[in-house]
């Protein structure tokens, strides 16, 4: 692949307090700025600084954990702050890997150059020990579900290790992104029942299509420097047909996860929150600029707390079932 060897003249990568590069949409100081020195270069490589992805890998596993519980009953406090933990240290490892694929392409592209491995911050051996520690912390999370949670767990392991090559080949990387992410869903039943039912499966295929949604809107931030970078996303394929992309998965997404609701013989505030999270999403369809980067970050970010939403509402609708 050929890459463009001069800078983007927008959006450079802005210094920390401390003078280290970061990525240019990075908030101006967190946390971790306020950590030793040496520490600070891995959390931003795993995006600790950034907890968006971790509630959007964390919330399926907490869906389906409620869906699992037995009427009348809430989820077990403890199982969600297991699939805390295990979303926080695996999409950190996630982020590590993705980051190692695309070092180079990171380094042409304005948003991600202040990135730890194109900034020159963390070399590749020692990204590659970070991962490795991630991933063994993420194992023993793992180990503490029954075995047939343990093998589930495992075999998502492929559309992770693919995902990040997928946006050389394809122009539907946030598919396979989708089925990466909701892997949880899948996950949370089978740690309450030790199998997965249908309620599950569907409500897996919602948060595929719900990712489809949330994560092309994110994409349209890159889309002119991907498209001279040379990689793809749904973004640069949909284009203006963005919006009525985005009417469809999200309708579909609402459709599945009632769908799931009512297999599961939730109560009727499950779809009360159900209803408010259709209408968050609508006005995302609606009224999302694909222009602007900044609203489409903030729309991106607000999935977290319609994720939060659906979780209370799949919660009080198998409490009040």
């Amino acid at each position: 692949m050929n890459m463009p060897t001069t800078p983007f003249p927008q959006g450079e990568a802005q210094p920390t307090p401390q003078g280290e590069a970061r990525p240019a949409d990075a908030a101006p100081v967190t946390w971790v700025d306020h950590m030793p020195a040496v520490l600070r270069p891995y959390l931003r490589l795993a995006r600790a600084d950034r907890p968006i992805g971790i509630w959007l890998l964390m919330l399926p596993c907490w869906w389906s954990a409620a869906l699992a519980a037995p009427a009348g009953a809430l989820p077990d406090w403890r199982l969600l702050l297991l699939f805390f933990v295990g979303a926080a240290v695996m999409r950190g490892a996630g982020c590590t890997l993705n980051d190692i694929a695309d070092r180079d392409i990171d380094a042409r592209v304005a948003r991600t150059r202040g990135r730890p491995l194109p900034s020159g911050a963390i070399g590749v051996r020692a990204a590659f020990a970070f991962l490795a520690a991630q991933a063994l912390a993420g194992l023993l999370v793992l180990l503490s579900l029954n075995m047939f949670t343990v093998w589930l767990g495992i075999a998502s392991l492929l559309p992770v290790a693919v995902y990040p090559f997928m946006k050389r080949i394809t122009h539907w990387p946030q598919a396979v992104l989708g089925i990466a992410f909701n892997w949880g869903a899948l996950v949370g039943w089978s740690a309450v029942r030790g199998d997965l039912g249908w309620p599950a499966v569907l409500l897996y295929l919602a948060g595929i299509l719900w990712t489809l949604g949330y994560d092309t809107i994110y994409a349209h931030q890159d889309k002119e420097d991907d498209a001279v970078v040379g990689v793809k996303s749904t973004a640069l394929r949909l284009g203006d047909r963005t919006r009525p992309f985005l009417w469809l998965v999200y309708g579909g997404m609402v459709a599945l996860t009632g769908a799931a609701g009512a297999l599961a013989g939730l109560g009727w505030p499950f779809w009360l929150g159900l209803g408010a999270a259709a209408l968050h999403l609508g006005w995302q369809a609606a009224t999302t600029d694909f222009d602007d980067s900044p609203e489409c970050l903030a729309r991106f970010k607000s999935n977290s707390r319609l994720g939060f939403v659906i979780f209370i509402a799949i919660a009080a609708g198998q409490w009040a079932a």
